[in-house]
């Protein structure tokens, strides 16, 4: 089943729950075949306008061709239309799709992970599902017409996973107002996974990148906290990343461009040591 649901400007955004319990470093321990796509980090756009795309899962797919596929996925979630998008061209792919939960899919990512017919999640990994998240400014009239527009997002998202998972819409709708987690055992009395993922997957990299990513999503979530919208933040990490930090709303013409994932910049701490002395200046 495919959903497209249109808005007047709404962008979803990650729960700051899930950002806050999402570990980078958990990657499969095997990436051998060329049949294996990873989703590793936020969806849509990453704290430098890069990260989990649908123009990223298509390319990788033409690579593919004609030939069953593997996404191995750990993610704090993003931006669910973005999710949504990743999900349709997944469901459209001719061959068998596996994906498999190694640490996470929270939101969107849990709207990827849907798109297997055969899924699998760690025992010790967590489905999380939720209602849209979004941060807006206007009058009550424009927020009232957003808030009707996220009921029918939530509804959309919770038939499909009561239509993938064989449960009431009901229940499922009652999980995401409370925001749930799920492990991996319960996924699969849920109907929502068909099968647990081997521990013998599952390898946790503390890698620089990882440790790099955890500071990022650790600021990411303080700078929201404290007022700053998504552009506005995304245009921050993009100036730091550049070397050029400076005050959200200024020019990001120099940032560097990146065709890696989740490339971060040498002299990246430098920059996030600017950063945490604008955030301790804006809780000022």
């Amino acid at each position: 089943m495919k959903h497209k649901i249109q808005s007047r400007g709404l962008r979803s955004e990650m729960s700051p729950r899930a950002l806050d319990k999402w570990n980078p470093a958990i990657q499969a321990a095997v990436e051998n075949t060329s049949a294996t796509i990873t989703v590793y980090g936020v969806i849509g756009e990453d704290w430098y306008g890069e990260g989990v795309t649908l123009q990223r899962i298509d390319a990788a797919l033409r690579a593919i061709g004609e030939r069953d596929v593997t996404v191995y996925i750990n993610s704090p979630g993003g931006d669910m239309f973005e999710g949504i998008a990743i999900y349709n061209r997944l469901r459209e792919h001719t061959h068998k799709v596996t994906t498999k939960v190694l640490g996470m899919a929270a939101s969107a990512a849990s709207v990827i992970y849907l798109a297997g017919s055969e899924r699998e999640v760690a025992s010790s990994a967590f489905l999380m599902i939720h209602n849209c998240w979004t941060y807006l400014a206007g009058n009550r009239h424009y927020l009232r017409d957003v808030a009707d527009d996220m009921q029918e997002f939530d509804a959309a998202m919770a038939d499909l996973y009561a239509e993938t998972s064989g449960q009431s819409a009901e229940d499922m709708a009652e999980l995401m107002d409370d925001e749930t987690y799920i492990r991996g055992k319960r996924a699969v009395e849920l109907g929502l996974a068909t099968g647990l993922l081997s521990a013998a997957e599952i390898a946790e990299r503390d890698t620089e990148e990882a440790s790099q990513a955890n500071a990022l999503k650790a600021m990411d979530v303080a700078l929201a906290k404290a007022g700053m919208t998504r552009s506005e933040r995304r245009e921050l990490f993009a100036n730091f990343k550049s070397g050029t930090p400076r005050a959200a709303g200024g020019s990001a013409q120099n940032a560097a461009p990146t065709d890696k994932q989740n490339a971060v910049a040498p002299d990246l701490t430098a920059s996030l040591s600017a950063a945490n002395n604008l955030l301790n200046s804006l809780k000022g």
